[in-house]
């Protein structure tokens, strides 16, 4: 028979529907799918040779594949793409669920502890890995400023923001600061920059120098040498993984080589964090699959993103990371509910 190109297939509800059912199965059972199982579960009033004439036109057009000559067919990466962009049924968290979420992201919690909490949750509540990226201190607005001299050209700057998290930064100075002269400066930045990122109180001093004439100029001159290296983004973890454990007994990784190839993507993180940082621009949920990331040690595997924030500030990414024998419909909502408390819970004003 003629095989259909895979357009023609996408819009044929008979073949939409056994590849729907045969995608579920195969996520179930983790073996390959047969025609008389189709036969069983399709919902089809169609017999078994025209179930086998129709998977064959799906194996044709690349969306299944027959690991053995006599078994079953199962989803290739191109597949489960179409699975999950235009056949997948996905429902909200239930509410049981989201208020497990709530407790476990309680608004005012440290924002360390929101962030390790969320990956903790989403691998426990997928089975599988959870990731979460680390928002950078630029896009948090801060509270208030000290600075305490610790030596004629060293100053210790004590930052506290917004969100409750401290952070001490030793600034070097070109040239020796008098106790009044800090007090001064910090006492100028919580004035005017108290709740504002610190990437717009660097613009708005560099701006305000600009501007300045006579008597504010030296106090300007300080605040802006203390706020250049106080205020400048600081070394910090950028991704939090919990659950890659829960990975060790997917038969998608049987074989040892491709298994260390992905703790090693977990160890060295770097790849993984590019990855999650593109997504990051691109808004709502997002699903790779497969070769789709762009990441050899993911290959048979498929990764689900969400951006998290809050007031339309994107502040970091996070997701989880199974074997593309997931069930979407079910890790899906979990991730955007995640994302969307903890956005929530970073903002506990909002």
């Amino acid at each position: 028979m003629a095989r259909k190109p895979t357009q023609d297939i996408a819009h044929d509800p008979r073949a939409r529907q056994l590849l729907r059912t045969l995608v579920a199965r195969h996520i179930r059972s983790g073996e390959p799918v047969g025609s008389q199982t189709l036969v069983k579960h399709a919902g089809l009033e169609i017999s078994a040779a025209t179930i086998r004439n129709i998977l064959a036109s799906l194996e044709d057009a690349g969306l299944l594949a027959a690991p053995h000559s006599s078994a079953g067919r199962v989803p290739t990466a191109q597949g489960y793409r179409l699975f999950v962009d235009s056949l997948l049924q996905v429902k909200p968290l239930g509410s049981d669920d989201v208020s497990r979420l709530r407790s476990g992201l309680p608004a005012g919690a440290g924002t360390q502890a929101l962030l390790g909490s969320s990956s903790e949750l989403l691998a426990t509540m997928t089975h599988f890995a959870g990731m979460v990226s680390v928002p950078r201190r630029d896009g948090f607005a801060f509270r208030q400023i000290d600075f305490v001299a610790l030596d004629p050209q060293r100053v210790l700057a004590i930052l506290v923001f917004a969100d409750g998290e401290v952070q001490n930064r030793v600034v070097q100075l070109r040239r020796a600061c008098s106790p009044s002269e800090l007090e001064q400066a910090a006492n100028y930045l919580n004035a005017h920059f108290a709740g504002h990122s610190l990437t717009a109180i660097r613009a708005a001093l560099l701006r305000d120098l600009r501007d300045a004439r006579s008597e504010m100029e030296r106090l300007l001159a300080s605040s802006i040498e203390l706020a250049e290296q106080a205020f400048a983004p600081a070394a910090q973890d950028d991704m939090l993984v919990a659950g890659q454990a829960r990975l060790l007994g997917l038969q998608e990784l049987g074989d040892m080589d491709r298994l260390r190839a992905l703790f090693d993507a977990f160890a060295e993180k770097r790849e993984l964090l590019q990855l999650l940082e593109r997504t990051a621009k691109a808004p709502g949920m997002r699903v790779f699959i497969g070769e789709e990331t762009g990441l050899a040690p993911l290959a048979g595997m498929s990764l689900v993103t969400a951006p998290y924030g809050h007031d339309g500030q994107v502040l970091g990414v996070l997701g989880v990371i199974g074997p593309s024998r997931m069930a979407y419909e079910r890790v899906i909502p979990v991730v955007e509910a995640t994302a969307a408390v903890l956005g929530a819970a970073l903002n506990p004003e909002g």
